[in-house]
């Protein structure tokens, strides 16, 4: 379980925030998953809405499990890797230095980790060199070949450089969409939080999020949500707390 940390900024969610960005439209109600019907606020024309008030309830307990998992000095990494999500992800996760995956989520990442680890030290060890100028040395065959290895790597784990060590959780845009992703938290005991739409599974996730994950506005809202959260625990970790007087 999570420790709470003392000092806590309470998130307020603004309810017309999450109306303006149509976090509240789910998919047509006979696709829903009816493990999702304690979100749902009413079926209009067809389609499922969620109620909003328990978004905003679930979005900003989400905020809070992930400032406080990063305060204590855990990780957390951002996972989207759908068109809609996967330059909103790496964007956002970029802008407070949290690790992510918006390409693809390899086989093994928190599974197999210590082979995840060796590409990911590889992918440095190459960095480093190239900015000490050390490559200047190697013949232009050799050159390209490191080059293109430094490519593949980058592509697959460049959002993950700044991971050392399994992560305590993850957030995911769409569980439907990474089911690899879910699989292995699963697997590994991870603590998944996630964007859960109304044809989704609430069951495989730790810490729900009910909100529409398809719509572009809809995921930068919650993306950016959880960033801001990051950063915040960014910000308390290493803190002690203040004694009591």
């Amino acid at each position: 379980m999570t420790k709470k940390t003392t000092k806590k900024t309470d998130y307020k969610i603004d309810l017309k925030e999450l109306l303006d960005a149509g976090c509240h439209f789910g998919h047509q109600a006979r696709r829903w998953n009816p493990k999702m019907k304690q979100y749902i606020y009413v079926k209009r024309d067809g389609v499922h809405i969620f109620d909003l008030e328990k978004t905003a309830a679930h979005l900003s307990a989400a905020m809070e499990k992930v400032r406080d998992l990063v305060a204590e000095g855990k990780e957390v990494v951002f996972v989207g890797t759908k068109r809609q999500a996967s330059s909103i992800v790496e964007e956002e996760a970029k802008k407070v230095g949290a690790p992510y995956v918006a390409i693809r989520w390899l086989g093994g990442t928190v599974t197999n980790w210590e082979q995840i680890k060796k590409g990911i030290d590889k992918l440095n060890e190459y960095e480093e060199k190239k900015a000490k100028g050390e490559f200047k040395k190697y013949t232009k065959k050799e050159n390209l070949l490191i080059a293109r290895e430094m490519e593949k790597l980058d592509r697959f784990l460049g959002g993950l450089k700044t991971l050392t060590q399994i992560p305590e959780a993850i957030f995911v845009v769409d569980i439907k969409k990474e089911v690899a992703a879910v699989k292995e938290a699963k697997i590994r005991g991870l603590e998944l939080i996630a964007m859960v739409d109304s044809n989704a599974d609430p069951d495989v996730v730790t810490d729900v999020i009910p909100a529409n994950d398809d719509a572009v506005r809809s995921i930068k809202l919650v993306v950016a949500k959880m960033a801001q959260a990051y950063s915040d625990g960014k910000g308390l970790k290493g803190k002690k707390p203040k004694a009591k007087s």
